[in-house]
């Protein structure tokens, strides 16, 4: 009898999350947009400004704000983080993904994906040329900076790939831990991405926290979209592979 629930209880569960993942996607979608639309108000408004300046100045030496606060090495372990979300980690990242989803046959699934990041770089950009945001000047950067600050890339660009990426291998996977924990590591990189980019001074923190925003509404619009096409049978189910 155990052997004839064990399936059943499976597919109750993947039937209930056909139904509400879409109704979450679209949840998640409404709050973060809602969230990057006040954070962007606030900063237009220049609301903002007197918490990004304490929370700045608050990771500096007090006494050389050049130097920021922790070891030496802590500085170079945030560079490290840092390139977490740059571009040239998030094209391997992706390329290396695609050409794994490719070979696995899932081709909707890595159309999907590339969708998902490039058009995540092209709104990331689109908004830096339309708020068009100094970079902070209260101390100097630890890293090397060409674009505008407002939202930020980093933040923004991490939080598209790998919530994406996390979301992909959560569903392949049976047990709700692992599904949790790959999730969670998924997020987990984005925040530290994110932090390290006001440690290093070259964003506000309203830059992250709307980078962080739009990002996770991005990739939630994505992961619905997702969900609408393989009902449609546009994009392969995890368990399954599209033949030649």
């Amino acid at each position: 009898m155990q052997f004839l629930l064990a399936p059943a209880s499976r597919l109750w569960f993947r039937l209930r999350l056909n139904e509400v993942g879409p109704l979450l996607s679209l949840a998640g979608f409404g709050f973060f947009a809602w969230a990057f639309i006040a954070i962007a108000d606030e900063v237009r408004e220049g609301e903002t400004h007197s918490l990004d300046s304490f929370f700045l100045l608050a990771l500096r030496n007090p006494q050389d704000i050049a130097d920021p606060l922790g070891p030496s090495w802590l500085e170079e372990a945030a560079r490290d983080i840092t390139g977490l979300g740059g571009y040239a980690v998030l094209t391997i990242v992706v390329l290396a993904t695609l050409a794994y989803l490719l070979l696995a046959r899932k081709r909707g699934a890595a159309l999907l994906v590339l969708g998902a990041v490039v058009g995540g770089m092209l709104l990331s950009t689109g908004l830096k040329l339309g708020f068009e945001r100094p970079r902070p000047d209260l101390v100097p950067h630890g890293a090397r900076v060409y674009t505008a600050s407002f939202p930020s890339g980093h933040a923004m660009l991490s939080a598209i790939t790998y919530l994406t990426l996390g979301a992909l291998l959560a569903r392949v996977q049976e047990g709700r831990h692992i599904q949790a924990f790959l999730m969670g590591l998924a997020v987990f990189i984005t925040l530290l991405v994110g932090v390290s980019r006001v440690y290093l001074g070259v964003h506000w923190p309203s830059d992250v926290l709307a980078g962080w925003a739009v990002g996770a509404a991005w990739a939630a619009l994505c992961w619905f979209v997702a969900l609408q096409l393989q009902r449609r049978g546009k994009v392969e189910d995890p368990g399954e592979s599209s033949h030649p």
